[in-house]
Formats: structure tokens, sequence, C-alpha cells
């Protein structure tokens, strides 16, 4: 479904994505972990066409989509879910959901996909003629949820779901995005909480300093003593010595 081939990307003379390679098939959910400036962000951003590649292809369902303005990725069935949601706060909980569906044609099938959100979503429906601005984090991050899936997407992207989240909470709609995962989404999730991420994953990979470092199934990375003590917090602290990984990569 997705491909990266090769991809490099700067910004300005920073090289950020270093000889990117991966790909995602239809209906799995892949995980990419990392620290803070390692890339995470910016394969999303790549992905979307917020920043263009200066070398390597970006490929979706077979249609290279390097030169494709953002909007005409979203139409192609790309859903974003930004981090900190980016919600319209003054508006209500369903005049946000509407915004998802702005795009859509289909207008007659539209009850239906709200009521799939709503089931979803329960509390979202509780507070559909709510200001968003006044719901709780959790029920911000489901709203945003929402409003992606109500573009019918084919794949979508998530940039720190869990950001800001009781582990209740994030552990509630990390639930749902398995849900949405088993009736074929695609789902890539950009994350720091490698142990909540790896947990629903079917593959993960590591990105340092622009590089994927580690790749596999998510129980493989969970499994792996390098990434338990880096990333799980089991085992000897290493978080210290990033380049761990990268150095040891042959071996995996």
């Amino acid at each position: 479904m997705l491909e990266f081939r090769g991809v490099n990307t700067y910004y300005g003379e920073l090289h950020v994505l270093k000889d990117v390679n991966y790909q995602i098939q239809q209906g799995e959910i892949v995980c990419l972990l990392g620290g803070n400036a390692s890339g995470k962000s910016t394969t999303m951003k790549a992905v979307l066409g917020i920043v263009q590649p200066r070398s390597g292809e970006i490929f979706y369902e077979g249609q290279k989509i390097n030169t494709l303005p953002t909007a005409s990725r979203v139409r192609l069935g790309i859903a974003p879910v930004p981090e900190a949601r980016r919600l319209f706060p003054r508006m209500t909980v369903l005049e946000n959901l509407e915004m998802g569906a702005y795009t859509r044609r289909d207008r007659a099938l539209l009850h239906d996909d709200y009521e799939r959100v709503y089931a979803l979503f329960p509390r979202i429906k509780e507070r559909r003629h709510q200001l968003a601005g006044t719901l709780s984090g959790g029920e911000q991050q489901m709203l945003a949820l929402g409003r992606a899936l109500l573009r019918k997407p084919r794949l979508l992207l998530l940039d720190e779901p869990s950001l800001g989240l009781a582990p209740q909470v994030a552990g509630t709609v990390f639930d749902r995005l398995l849900r949405v995962s088993r009736a074929g989404t695609a789902i890539v999730i950009v994350e720091q909480n490698a142990r909540l991420a790896l947990r629903i994953a079917d593959r993960a990979a590591i990105l340092e300093s622009g590089r994927i470092v580690l790749e596999g199934t998510a129980r493989d990375l969970e499994e792996n003593r390098d990434v338990r003590e880096a990333y799980l917090g089991i085992g000897e602290v290493t978080a210290q010595k990033p380049w761990r990984l990268y150095r040891r990569r042959r071996r995996w």
C-alpha cells in the first residue's frame, strides 16, 4: 500500500531522512519508534507531501506520489491525525466531524459512517453538540480520529496519538485503532510510547538520526534486549547511547 524507496529529505542543508526504505501492507499496523529528532514526524510529513524528498521515491497503491500536493494525497485515501489533534476548538464536535467529511462525494453513505464513528467512540456521540475546545484530552483525541475516519481512509497516519493522555485513556484509543485495522485500514503510528505501540502493531521500525536501524515484527522488537533497555525501560538503561542500535544493526 505504501512504499518508501531510498528516500532522503532535507531541511535546508540538514539531512533528516537518510536512504529510508520500508513498506506497509493493507490492513496492518506499523509503528515508527525513536527519540526526538530521529525523523519520525518527517517521515509522516513526507507521506503527506509537506516535506518533499530530495531523492528517492514514495509510492501509494502502486502510484508514485512524490510530486502530488497534499490535498491530492488526501483524496487518494490518506488521512492524517496530527500531533496535538488540531481540532477547531470553537466549533462543535459534530461540526468538526463534518469537516472530516467535507470532501466526500458519496453523501448518501454519510449517515452510516457517522454511526460507525459513534459506535467506536460513544462519548463523541454524547458530546456532539458540545464545543470541541471544552472536551478532555482523551475525548479530543477520539474526535480527531473520528474526523479522520469520516474521510473513509485506506491509510491512516497518526502522530503521537498517546501524547498527553492518561494511560487508561490511551489504552482505549489504541484498542479502537485495532478495530479500525481489522476493518481493512492500514495504520502508521509515530509514537514515543513504545510499550503501547508495540502492543497493537504488526510490525515496527526504529529510527535514529534519520535512518531505520532496526525493523521486524512487533513481537521480535519487544523481545530484543537492546530495544527493551532503550525504549521499554526494562533492564540496563541505554537511552544515553542511542548509537548502540545503529552500530549493531547488522547483527539483526
